[in-house]
């Protein structure tokens, strides 16, 4: 990487039902603490951290959501301009994996992602440290792959694989700013024309 080279700023997105998570998986990774006293999210939290990937210097933008219907109309702002979209469940709970699809969607319609066919999804089965599991490793993982989203398990509580589950965001979030930096800049071309001159005696009535 080339010597004072500016960071590429990800932004990545965190949704899901409240009470998942959300928060604990965010500062787990970022600060790495965690704490087992739960305190809703109010309206949004922001973290960030830099992190090289292929020799490139990125700084991850982590927005952590409320996940509770009073505050879902700071959906449209919050999520416009995300490279990457984590949806967090808890495999305790399955009411919050079956939330998913709605979750899913709602980033979609309010996000306006450029290629929502394409855009990356990852998805996070958190609490795995917890015995009273509702949702299976298998089910979870066949909505994945029939919604096209990553499938990853972990536990904010252990620390249990959420390294590589927020370095897979960070690439799959580089890809896509690359994708679309590279269609925005060549898809707009810059001409400069000298405005005719108004021939004299002519009336401009």
């Amino acid at each position: 990487m080339s010597e004072g080279k500016t960071p590429i700023s990800l932004k990545m997105i965190l949704i899901g039902n409240s009470g998942v998570g959300k928060s604990s998986v965010m500062n787990r990774y970022v600060n790495h603490r965690f704490t087992s006293m739960y305190r809703a999210t109010i309206g949004t939290d922001f973290l960030s951290t830099t992190l090289e990937i292929d020799g490139e210097m990125v700084t991850l933008q982590i927005w952590d959501t409320a996940g509770t219907e009073r505050f879902q109309s700071l959906g449209t702002p919050l999520y416009r301009g995300s490279h990457c979209c984590m949806l967090v469940f808890d495999v305790t709970s399955a009411a919050s994996f079956g939330a998913l699809d709605m979750w899913r969607k709602e980033f979609l319609v309010q996000g306006e992602p450029q290629d929502p066919s394409n855009f990356p999804f990852l998805v996070l089965g958190n609490k795995t440290d917890l015995s009273n599991r509702e949702v299976s490793h298998g089910k979870a993982l066949q909505w994945c792959e029939q919604t096209g989203a990553e499938y990853f398990e972990g536990s904010a509580k252990q620390d249990v694989d959420l390294e590589k589950l927020f370095l897979r965001g960070a690439e799959r979030g580089l890809q896509q700013y690359k994708k679309h930096t590279l269609e925005n800049t060549g898809h707009f071309q810059i001409t400069c024309k000298q405005p005719r001159e108004t021939p004299r005696n002519t009336c401009e009535c």
